[in-house]
């Protein structure tokens, strides 16, 4: 590959690994320029290579990338902190994030799909993306900050897709101005961040002074401790959590959502099944004892991930040298799992970029490989929030279909990498009420 495809291939963190494992294979060295400037990438495209890299606890792999250190600059949470500091703020954090915890925001997700689609049925052509931030905003507000934050997407949205991007393309540029030197793009991205803390430190203050705030993880943040230790989390490292919460938090489901609604607007039986599925419980709030119903609505979720995932790619740096796949990767080198490029893959995936839930069904997922299907990483840093929004994501649904009849407007889904992965432009969509079955 010549050097302007190769540095494509790197900006384009899900497409581009894709053609860097085709031309390379399952790990593929990539160099950018001279070592000493610019370290070199291993793109790891195979299910071994990604359980080598993301599966090991020994140290060999820690969150050193560039990518890393500059989200940092933003406050330290549990995406970004190297092993030494993570390992306590996960084993502080992760009793809020369990099943039993994340199930008491269910009737937030329900509720709020609910009022979503009873405004979008009557508003004929919408754009689905738009749609699904406002709702995740909304989720998130509640759950987390005690916030309607839905009414505030068109303003706070742009602020959250301003200091990501930021941090993207200040990650993959070769060489970066100081953070004191008061560019144009920085000064945008102070805006943007003192737009957000206000809220998050709003979220804090109430929680803490007033107890009948409605904001539950903040309050459980704030009672939260060690097991080990029993050290309670600082203020900052509070505002750290909340502030990568809401910037990640609402864009990944908000585009897992837009996807599969887009998808089930282009197939009417697939959408038709969903309708029938969700229906069978009746006109009433869905609750997290509905989810075990709800197996194909479960299905659309993960094939929605699988051509669409989130974090298209999972970064580590190698600590010392060590072997991936049979390859051996030196320390130093930015080692990125390719999701994307995995989840494409036409030899772990039968006709891989057609849209087919059924290829989650039981009986053709007994004998998948674990480590082909990766929407929230794997391993001991996977996503702590994969319960949240997953429940989310499957309440949003079946909430959303059960209402209305979605019919997409345009053929293509385009995309775009601010950070996570997300619609690149408008998803328009015709919306009109569902009629009942039985009528």
């Amino acid at each position: 590959m010549s050097l302007r495809a190769r540095l494509k291939a790197v900006r384009t963190f899900h497409t581009g690994l894709m053609e860097v494992g085709a031309a390379g294979g399952p790990v593929t060295m990539v160099r950018l320029g001279p070592r000493r400037l610019v370290p070199a990438f291993a793109v790891v495209t195979s299910p071994q290579g990604a359980h080598d890299v993301l599966a090991a606890s020994d140290g060999a792999f820690d969150k050193e990338m560039i990518v890393h250190v500059q989200n940092r600059t933003l406050g330290d949470n549990v995406f970004n902190l190297a092993q030494e500091r993570w390992l306590p703020r996960r084993r502080t954090l992760q009793p809020l994030f369990t099943k039993r915890h994340v199930a008491g925001f269910a009737g937030h997700m329900a509720g709020a799909a609910d009022s979503l689609a009873d405004d979008l049925a009557s508003r004929g052509v919408v754009d689905l993306d738009e749609e699904m931030r406002r709702l995740t905003l909304r989720v998130v507000g509640k759950s987390v900050f005690g916030l309607d934050l839905g009414v505030e997407a068109e303003t706070l949205g742009p602020h959250v897709r301003r200091v990501l991007l930021w941090v993207t393309n200040r990650s993959l540029r070769p060489f970066r101005a100081p953070l004191w030197l008061p560019t144009p793009a920085r000064r945008r991205k102070r805006q943007s961040m003192a737009t957000i803390h206000a809220i998050i430190d709003s979220a804090i203050d109430n929680a803490r002074t007033n107890s009948e705030s409605d904001a539950e993880l903040v309050r459980l943040l704030l009672d939260a401790r060690d097991p080990q230790t029993g050290m309670p989390l600082s203020d900052e490292a509070i505002r750290g959590e909340l502030l990568v919460f809401l910037l990640a938090g609402h864009d990944t489901t908000a585009t897992t959502l837009t996807y599969a609604l887009w998808a089930l607007g282009r197939d009417r039986a697939v959408q038709d099944r969903v309708a029938t599925e969700v229906a069978a419980l009746g006109d009433r709030p869905l609750a997290v004892e509905d989810v075990p119903c709800l197996p194909y609505t479960v299905q659309v979720v993960h094939e929605a991930l699988r051509i669409c995932p989130p974090a298209p790619a999972v970064g580590r740096m190698a600590m010392r040298d060590v072997a991936i796949d049979g390859f051996v990767v030196g320390a130093g080198t930015n080692v990125v799992v390719g999701a994307y490029a995995i989840h494409h893959d036409p030899t772990l995936w039968d006709d891989p970029e057609r849209f087919d839930p059924d290829r989650f069904a039981a009986e053709r997922s007994e004998s998948r490989d674990r480590w082909q299907f990766l929407p929230f990483g794997a391993g001991p840093r996977s996503c702590i929030g994969d319960h949240f929004a997953m429940l989310e994501a499957t309440l949003g649904l079946a909430s959303i279909v059960r209402r209305v009849e979605v019919e997409s407007v345009e053929d293509e889904f385009p995309l775009a990498l601010p950070f996570t992965m997300t619609a690149g432009g408008p998803i328009p969509a015709r919306v009109r009420a569902r009629v009942p079955a039985h009528t």
